[in-house]
């Protein structure tokens, strides 16, 4: 028990607070809150731990003065965690009553009865059992206890009352006992929040609110802290201050969570406040936080109060889940919808992407049979512009020899050489050579156009049929017949009338080599006219 004091004293110094009322602002206290919710089993099971090692010490200890003590802590922790567990506890301590060493021990015993059953909801019994104390033989601290349990006890009822005259009957008797505790208690937390409630019933609510901010800077323990910033709620609710008094209760109910406490209050009116704001989700939860711990305490009013606003709150968040889902379902299909839109758009770019791509592929294509048409055409061009070139400067040439052979005939006819002019006349030598000149001029003028042609043309061909000039030539016969053809020239008869052959000389090699190709003989000159 002492352990989980020090616990509750040390977060209540490290818990921010402001003394300036107007200067707080209670967003970032809900999220704190929100968080400690969600945690709530681990402030629960700290205290259960703690509870499980005074019953291992109640089940080991042998002296009954000292089990009374521990049964007044279990008492203590189970209060407003488990009330009937803590009415059991009151039970064990009257077995050692007698053993107490205590003043006043059996008037303890009787207030701590009364307080278990007042949480239950047995407020007949609680009172018929705080009457069973004799005030007149009570030390003045018993007495002040007496008059705490009866201020309890009418504020209970009050609060459980519905008929305004009758609530008004125990409003004032709380009043009355609230006055005893003044005249006996002693300086502290204590009177500060007592002498608050009193200036709230006269409404002297300006007056309270500086009572209270002093309190908040003295020490004290973090029950302390619960009443006097729940009371200063009730200052700011009586002000109709909204915003002060959802701060408030915001801190009351962190102390309530984190004393890991099932009986409060603050929870449930913190929740209807936010209701009132339009936090219907967050006032769901810290109602459904407030009804679990009232039904696990046993506390029958608390349970009462969260049942009057909770059907209010879940009709509420109900209908604002109802709509959510509705928004949701209209997102979801206009996503759907959106999705297939996307989808058939999707199908549409592919669609045209494989029809640009095949677009893509045939123009290359064409780029490409354009570049070879272009290559073919530059080829074809440079054949020109070299046999053209070739051509006129044979026929200059030819023309100046045959000026040189007609001068030589006519000195002969002039010199009366009649027998060497018909010589000259009839031989042929001078075609020989002149023919001989034209195909050694053809040979290198074809070689300087397809330097390759010899060998790209005897890879067509077996190995053993491959043809080589003689040394001394260029090209001989079949090569020239087919370099004729790789420049185009297909006609046998126009391949024999330039080389001076006959048309069956020319067929018999253009027939011998075909029949030597490695692959098929039908296309071969095609295959000569690509290289």
């Amino acid at each position: 028990m002492k352990k989980y004091l020090i616990v509750a004293w040390m977060f209540v110094w490290l818990m921010p607070f402001e003394v300036i009322a107007e200067e707080k602002s209670y967003q970032r206290l809900l999220e704190q809150l929100d968080e400690m919710i969600t945690r709530k089993n681990e402030y629960h099971t700290e205290r259960e731990r703690n509870i499980a090692q005074l019953k291992q010490r109640l089940a080991n200890e042998q002296d009954e003065s000292v089990k009374y003590d521990l049964c007044d802590e279990l008492f203590s922790l189970y209060l407003h965690f488990q009330a009937d567990s803590a009415l059991h506890y009151v039970d064990e301590m009257q077995k050692y009553m007698k053993a107490a060493k205590q003043p006043g021990a059996e008037a303890d015993m009787i207030i701590n009865r009364a307080d278990a059953m007042g949480v239950m909801g047995a407020y007949n019994e609680a009172l018929q059992t705080v009457q069973q104390i004799d005030r007149s033989a009570v030390t003045s601290d018993v007495a002040l206890k007496y008059y705490y349990a009866m201020r309890t006890y009418y504020g209970w009822i009050a609060g459980y009352t519905i008929i305004p005259s009758e609530k008004q009957k125990y409003v004032e008797k709380t009043a009355c006992y609230r006055d005893s505790v003044l005249m006996l208690v002693p300086e502290g937390v204590g009177r500060s929040v007592s002498l608050a409630e009193k200036m709230i019933l006269e409404s002297r609510f300006d007056a309270a609110i500086p009572v209270l901010n002093k309190a908040l800077l003295q020490p004290m323990s973090m029950q302390e802290k619960a009443y006097v910033n729940y009371t200063l709620a009730s200052v700011y609710e009586a002000k109709g201050d909204l915003d002060m008094q959802i701060y408030y209760l915001a801190q009351t109910a962190v102390c309530d969570i984190a004393m890991s406490v099932r009986e409060y209050a603050s929870l449930q009116r913190l929740a209807w406040m936010l209701y009132e704001q339009d936090d219907v989700e967050r006032a769901y939860r810290y109602l459904r936080c407030s009804m679990e711990d009232a039904v696990a305490c046993n506390a029958r009013l608390r349970f009462l109060e969260v049942t009057e606003i909770f059907p209010i709150v879940n009709e509420a968040y109900s209908e604002r889940v109802e709509r959510e889902m509705h928004l949701k379902n209209i997102l979801f299909l206009t996503l759907a919808a959106i999705a297939v839109v996307l989808v058939i758009l999707a199908l549409r770019l592919y669609s045209w992407n494989k029809r640009l791509s095949q677009m893509r592929e045939g123009l290359s294509l064409a780029n490409e049979e354009l570049k070879s048409v272009n290559d073919t055409l530059a080829q074809t061009g440079r054949i020109k512009e070299v046999y053209i070139a070739n051509y006129l400067d044979r026929c200059v040439s030819y023309l100046d020899k045959l000026e040189q052979y007609r001068r030589s005939l006519e000195k002969l006819a002039m010199a009366s050489r009649t027998e060497d002019l018909f010589k000259a006349i009839r031989s042929d030598q001078f075609l020989r050579d002149e023919r001989k000149e034209f195909y050694t001029e053809f040979d290198k003028s074809f070689l300087e156009l397809f330097p390759h042609f010899i060998d790209d043309f005897n890879r067509l061909l077996e190995e053993d049929a491959q043809i080589s000039p003689k040394k001394g030539e260029l090209l001989n016969t079949e090569l020239r017949i087919f370099a004729l053809i790789r420049l185009g020239v297909t006609d046998t008869a126009r391949i024999a009338h330039f080389l001076g052959y006959s048309l069956a000389t020319v067929y018999n090699y253009r027939s011998r080599i075909r029949n030597k190709v490695k692959g098929d003989k039908e296309t071969f000159e095609q295959e000569v006219m690509k290289l």
